[in-house]
């Protein structure tokens, strides 16, 4: 089924894979009479390397500095982007920028919050020179693959799930603060990135669609870090057995590989697609050179890939339907084990829906850039055609991905087949992707094609006593499973034939609604501000010396942004930095807030000038003990930068948005201490809010509610010192090292600035 390359990768004329070994070129040369050079030569001849060097600005290809062509973001994120780009001196969008509004559709929600958000994106793009996407027309990605992607372009995107590779865009989704630079004609600085070959062989059988190839995938390198921060590139005979809607399904997945970015060959159907839509001016064809030498290589084999589903609480916690349905009791509980690793008292049990031998889930959910595509949803509907989902507990709500596309199956009868079985039809919205939409009754599982399955994103709240449970599944399944009353079916084990109408895209209706002010900044025009739309607050720099408390000690196998800084309601406050910042950690270490806030009284209290140790106790304690170590007995408190930190295993996985990094920064937060970082994007908004990115190399050497002193930080960001030495302020005084390395110089700069609003407004 899948297949991964225990090193490096050669693919000769896109078609043979050939394992990197003592004589391999040799072996390749003597079968197809090519000369071979250098790995590092060869390694220029992927389609990944083409793209980055044509954007490149740097005169090094080892050290990028990318120019996009595009951008995009919705309006949980746009707000907080302008607004730090417009205190760092933005006067004009120097390249196309898409406002889309898709995750806070939901104007009923906290007063007229969301809507003051959307007027402020309209303003924003007509002074700024934007486009603009309103509310239920499209999701965001869904509209980038319709208007905005072409071979051999580069777009950046603040949602995690910027992927548009399989139309031959290279798309990376990032923080808020890497697209502040863009918009102040920076550069996204990033060393080149290693590449993967996945070669797709064979065809996928009938009812296997393409979120079961996704998750096959995910399941088997997500955990082993194999393509981690780098480009998945998409090649091999089995690519033409797929349309385009199909590879666009399994690509925008690729996020959860926490892989930097994808990109897939290019062939006569992406042609087509772009030329449906408009565009064919858009496509030109991308394909490795003759040999090409990969970092690595994942074969998947279509044909042999069967319905999946991800359990709760991650993507990558997959097995096969049949394997499931064949040991319930025993996969079951492994899940329920893990939530009481998780959330303690809280009630969750799987293994109470096995009815008869079968699981009875509560609720079915098609939607966003992942579920809600055209082909999906016609397929689901001719399962369901002439059928009924049943009068019982269970739901299916269908949200199709934009506008047009909701359009053509309107006019190709799918929407009357799905509404007579008793599914309802939404317009298109991201809430059921981040915990804003379809919340399914406490205790129940809900099954969804969408992009993500971590704790909360069903919209429950363990801390109310409220937990439900995602899995995800492909939209085939899941209608299977609705045609059977929420019994668990794989769509192969079904009779249907996918009747497979032509979709016609119809451009009017965005050119009826939507603004297109590229290029058209109009400095006149006055932004828009609602009482929720408030700064930043001042941020000070980085201090010589820092006193640090741990305020959370997190030792789960990985953090997510959703635990960092919960979705779902809290969507609604994104635009207010510090109302978003009461909900820090809220779902994982309720008291962290707190914690971090009473630090935060002695900080400002020492920036007003006061002596910071009359003010807690605690912290005239700890400097108590440092005058105790030697060369610090003079130590001037007032001098001494005071906050709170984080420990975690491996935080940042999951969502771009920044907030995960900026509430703690917020809150007083100086720095994260890590074994390791998730994902480039969450070190990289650590860093853009000028938080220090440790790595623990050692045992772990001190406890929640310990003092840290890290003495000579600043000059050892300054001179580019990697190992820092540190002291644990316990009963007596431990020392051990933290390691702060591969930072770029403008990097290094923010952090000394104390965010990257300071470092350009400086």
């Amino acid at each position: 089924m899948i297949k991964l390359y225990e090193g490096g990768a050669y693919l000769v004329n896109g078609t043979e894979l050939v394992s990197d070994y003592i004589n391999a070129s040799e072996e390749i040369k003597q079968k197809y009479g090519i000369e071979i050079p250098s790995k590092e030569e060869l390694s220029k001849h992927t389609i990944a390397y083409s793209i980055l060097e044509s954007h490149n600005t740097s005169d090094n290809m080892d050290a990028l500095k990318i120019k996009f062509d595009a951008m995009t973001s919705h309006d949980i994120t746009y707000v907080g982007i302008i607004q730090t780009a417009r205190a760092s001196g933005l006067k004009a969008f120097p390249l196309p920028y898409v406002l889309t509004n898709c995750h806070n559709s939901l104007c009923a929600v906290g007063g007229t919050i969301n809507e003051d958000d959307h007027m402020f994106g309209l303003s924003a793009a007509k002074k700024y020179g934007g486009i603009y996407v309103p509310a239920h027309q499209a999701v965001i990605h869904q509209y980038m693959r319709e208007m905005m992607s072409g071979c051999g372009k580069m777009i950046l995107g603040s949602d995690s799930h910027t992927r548009y590779g399989a139309l031959g865009t290279m798309a990376i989704g990032e923080g808020g603060g890497e697209l502040a630079k863009q918009l102040l004609s920076k550069t996204y600085d990033i060393s080149r990135p290693g590449v993967v070959a996945v070669y797709l062989t064979g065809s996928p059988n009938k009812g296997v669609g393409p979120q079961d190839v996704a998750l096959t995938i995910i399941g088997a390198v997500f955990k082993n870090g194999y393509v981690k921060n780098k480009v998945m590139e998409f090649v091999g005979d089995g690519i033409k057995n797929l349309n385009v809607e199909y590879r666009n399904g399994i690509d925008v997945m690729t996020t959860e590989t926490t892989c930097l970015s994808s990109i897939w060959a290019t062939d006569e159907k992406v042609e087509e697609y772009l030329e449906m839509h408009g565009r064919k001016e858009a496509y030109k064809k991308l394909e490795p050179g003759k040999v090409a030498y990969y970092d690595g290589a994942i074969v998947v084999d279509l044909s042999k890939i069967k319905p999946t589903i991800a359990l709760p609480f991650h993507p990558s916690n997959t097995y096969t339907i049949e394997e499931l349905n064949a040991n319930l009791e025993d996969i079951l509980a492994k899940v329920e084990a893990e939530a009481v690793e998780k959330f303690g008292k809280v009630k969750f049990t799987l293994r109470d829906k096995i009815k008869n031998g079968k699981l009875m889930v509560q609720q079915g959910v098609i939607a966003g850039c992942a579920g809600g595509t055209y082909d999906n949803i016609c397929d689901a509907a001719d399962i369901l055609r002439g059928h009924a989902i049943g009068s019982g507990e269970y739901s299916l709500s269908v949200y199709p991905s934009s506008q047009p596309t909701f359009m053509s199956l309107v006019k190709n009868g799918a929407v009357a087949d799905l509404m007579a079985a008793g599914a309802t039809i939404r317009t298109a919205f991201c809430g059921p992707c981040f915990g804003a939409g379809d919340v399914p009754p406490n205790n129940g599982l809900s099954i969804r094609h969408s992009t993500r399955n971590f704790p909360n994103r069903e919209g429950s709240k363990p801390g109310d006593g409220q937990l439900s449970g995602v899995a995800l599944m492909d939209a085939r399944s899941i209608a299977a499973t609705s045609l059977n009353g929420g019994i668990l079916t794989a769509a192969t084990d079904i009779d249907v034939d996918f009747t497979k109408p032509k979709y016609f895209f119809d451009k009017s209706i965005y050119d009826k609604r939507c603004y297109f002010g590229a290029g058209k900044a109009d400095e006149t025009a006055e932004l828009k501000f609602g009482p929720n739309i408030t700064d930043w607050p001042e941020m000070s720099e980085l201090t010589n010396n820092l006193l640090l408390k741990v305020v959370a000690e997190i030792h789960d196998e990985v953090t997510t942004t959703d635990e960092l800084i919960p979705s779902g309601e809290t969507s609604s406050y994104r635009s207010n930095p510090l109302r978003l910042a009461e909900f820090t950690l809220s779902r994982r270490v309720p008291d962290y807030v707190e914690r971090a806030k009473a630090l935060q009284v002695v900080e400002k209290a020492r920036l007003k000038g006061e002596d910071p140790t009359l003010v807690l106790d605690e912290v005239k304690e700890a400097f108590h003990k440092i005058k105790q170590i030697p060369g610090f007995e003079a130590i001037d408190a007032k001098q001494t930068g005071i906050g709170s930190t984080i420990y975690a295993n491996k935080p940042g996985d999951g969502s771009a948005r920044e907030q995960a990094a900026s509430c703690q920064k917020v809150l007083g937060g100086w720095a994260n201490i890590a074994r390791e970082y998730a994902t480039k994007r969450y070190r990289s908004n650590l860093i853009n809010w000028g938080m220090l990115p440790f790595i623990l190399e050692e045992g772990l050497e001190f406890t929640n509610g310990d003092y840290i002193f890290v003495p000579n930080i600043k000059e050892a960001v300054k001179n580019k010192v990697s190992q820092i030495k540190a002291y644990v302020l316990g009963s007596e005084i431990k020392t051990f090292n933290l390691t702060l390395k591969d930072l770029t110089d403008d990097e290094r700069d923010i952090i000394l600035a104390g965010c990257l609003i300071n470092y350009y407004r400086d």
